[in-house]
């Protein structure tokens, strides 16, 4: 999966052959197609395990930010800066394309949009706890834009650095939550 990381990264899914992805990771072809039926598969291992990954590092930034660690401020920035650190951004725009044709990695993208959007909510909840229906809906919606127009921030020439932007975006999707009704 390394070695399809970088070669789907740096040529795309549909330029890199099962030959080279197994030159990339020293195996053979064969044992490439022991584990996965395809380069599809592939990418449906890739997106599942970074999806637990987030929702691991999600999940203790929401247990931090409940047992009072830091401030919702805090938590956002720290969920900026995760997203911001992500270096697979020509990857992403690959596994995204590919969830559009593959009905079964579109449903593994979906999943994770789900499960991270309750911990959108809580974050949401915890700036400022008297947003519910429709403007809860719409926070969950706009703090999802925000982290993945920032997920994919490279090609803008962007002018911050993470840590920057990071704290500075926090600091402006805290505000927007809380004046929200």
């Amino acid at each position: 999966m390394d070695a399809a990381r970088r070669l789907f990264g740096d040529r795309g899914f549909h330029q890199t052959s099962m030959a080279e992805l197994a030159n990339g990771a020293q195996v053979s072809v064969g044992l490439i197609y022991r584990l996965f039926k395809g380069k599809e598969d592939i990418i449906e291992a890739i997106v599942a395990s970074d999806v637990d990954e987030n929702i691991a590092r999600t999940t203790l930034l929401r247990e931090r930010l409940d047992a009072g660690e830091f401030s919702v401020e805090k938590a956002f920035e720290q969920l900026l800066l995760q997203v911001l650190e992500d270096k697979d951004e020509a990857l992403s725009f690959d596994i995204l394309a590919e969830g559009t044709r593959n009905a079964t990695v579109g449903k593994t993208i979906e999943d994770m949009f789900m499960r991270y959007r309750r911990f959108l909510r809580h974050f949401a909840c915890a700036a400022n706890p008297d947003l519910s229906g429709e403007a809860l809906d719409g926070a969950e919606d706009v703090i999802l834009s925000c982290i993945f127009g920032l997920g994919h921030r490279t090609l803008s020439r962007p002018n911050l650095d993470a840590d920057a932007t990071a704290r500075r975006g926090a600091q402006m999707i805290v505000a927007a939550l809380r004046a929200a009704r």
